[in-house]
């Protein structure tokens, strides 16, 4: 199953969400928080996991998607 990873517009600032975590990230940028994502679906893709990132603008609609590939995690 793909890892779903979102960037979504907040009143002042910008939302990191993933689905296995409750509590989102947040950025006063919307670079820094594409950066975020971007550094969190290649880190669980480095772990095995398939993940899929979505940006989205502030009117809501989609701007960017991105998949990072899981790959097997390597032992030691």
């Amino acid at each position: 199953m793909i890892e779903t990873i979102c960037v979504e517009p907040l009143a002042g600032g910008w939302a990191v969400r993933q689905g296995a975590v409750e509590n989102p990230q947040l950025f006063i940028s919307g670079a820094k928080a594409e950066d975020a994502a971007m550094r969190l679906g290649a880190s669980l893709a480095k772990a095995g996991e398939a993940t899929e990132i979505r940006v989205y603008l502030r009117d809501g609609s989609l701007a960017g998607r991105f998949v990072c590939a899981g790959g097997e995690a390597s032992a030691g």
